[in-house]
């Protein structure tokens, strides 16, 4: 096998991305797991490497977020490194394809469109999409998105054609709403039975509305509810960590014991 000699780092932008399609190229070409990756054995590591970085992002470690960045940027690259392949696309078709398109929804910077605000950037934005074949403004949100995640990307998109609540107070209204709705499925006060199905349907209603409400005061629900895990993940361990300090098991504790550093916990 040859010895390929490695390009030197890079000092601007333009040489740096050069280098990265270089060194692409040579795995792809002399590494026996590179030469055996297609798409679809890459994707799930993109999907993990996409994860890492939005970890790091709400970790707010930066380092991290760099080396991560580095991460994705090789499996865009990679992909389209495939594609050249088979003669579907290059990577200078995919910088082309985005500037086009950044271009051409952005009529306001590079034509004579005027906008107020960024409401009306993406009201723009949703309808040059509509011009440019999507029979529908929902059509971009992807199937495979995490519930959590398409639920705000809809209640965007709606809301860039202007279907939306006028004032947050009514949205509030319909969480309190759905939650009555919810609540009527069951009594919480004894155990009689209900109906799993409706519930259910009441729940995930309540679970909406209270995302269209995160919207309008500008909290990501994704992100809230992410630092909310790691939060409990970090107390948990550090109930674990107690209990196993003072030589209990935590199966054999009473609730009231394991709150005692539950709530030590609180205070770290």
């Amino acid at each position: 096998m040859p010895n390929h000699i490695a390009p030197l780092t890079a000092s601007d932008p333009s040489a740096a991305f050069l280098r990265l399609l270089t060194v692409l190229d040579t795995l792809r070409t002399d590494c026996p797991w590179d030469k055996k990756q297609t798409m679809e054995s890459l994707r799930h590591l993109t999907i993990e490497e996409t994860y890492e970085l939005s970890d790091a992002i709400l970790e707010g470690d930066l380092e991290e977020v760099k080396k991560e960045l580095g991460d994705v940027m090789m499996h865009l690259v990679f992909y389209a490194r495939i594609a050249s392949e088979t003669n579907d696309f290059t990577i200078v078709d995919v910088l082309n394809g985005v500037c086009d398109k950044l271009i051409n929804r952005h009529p306001h910077i590079y034509g004579d469109v005027e906008v107020q605000d960024e409401n009306d950037v993406k009201r723009n934005w949703e309808q040059i999409k509509l011009k440019e074949g999507n029979k529908s403004v929902l059509a971009g949100v992807p199937a495979g998105l995490p519930s959590l995640v398409k639920a705000s990307r809809i209640q965007e998109k709606a809301r860039g054609v202007g279907f939306d609540w006028e004032d947050k107070t009514q949205v509030w209204e319909k969480v309190e709403e759905e939650l009555q709705e919810f609540k009527n499925e069951f009594n919480t006060t004894d155990h009689t039975a209900i109906d799993v199905e409706k519930a259910e349907g009441e729940f995930g209603d309540l679970l909406f509305s209270l995302i269209n409400y995160a919207r309008f005061i500008n909290i990501n629900p994704e992100n809230a509810l992410e630092k909310t895990n790691k939060k409990f993940i970090k107390r948990f361990q550090y109930l674990e960590t107690k209990a196993k300090e003072n030589g209990k098991a935590l199966q054999d504790m009473t609730l009231a014991e394991m709150d005692v550093y539950w709530n030590e916990a609180k205070k770290v």
